[in-house]
């Protein structure tokens, strides 16, 4: 799988700034991170989301 270098980096935010405006993209990243810190979360430790306590493999 080919990385993203430091061009195609600046090829994506000339089309973001020419779609949504500079005036969007504060907002938009803002959404952005806030979205992956929760999915992140979740995924680290769905039980906390629960509220319960996980359950231990081989206890009855």
């Amino acid at each position: 799988m080919p990385s993203i270098g430091v061009p195609e980096l600046l090829i994506i935010v000339v089309i973001a700034l020419v779609f949504f405006g500079p005036g969007k993209l504060p907002e938009l990243g803002s959404a952005m991170g806030k979205a992956i810190r929760g999915f992140k979360k979740s995924v680290n430790d769905p039980a906390e989301k629960e509220g319960k306590e996980p359950e231990k493999a081989g206890k009855p």
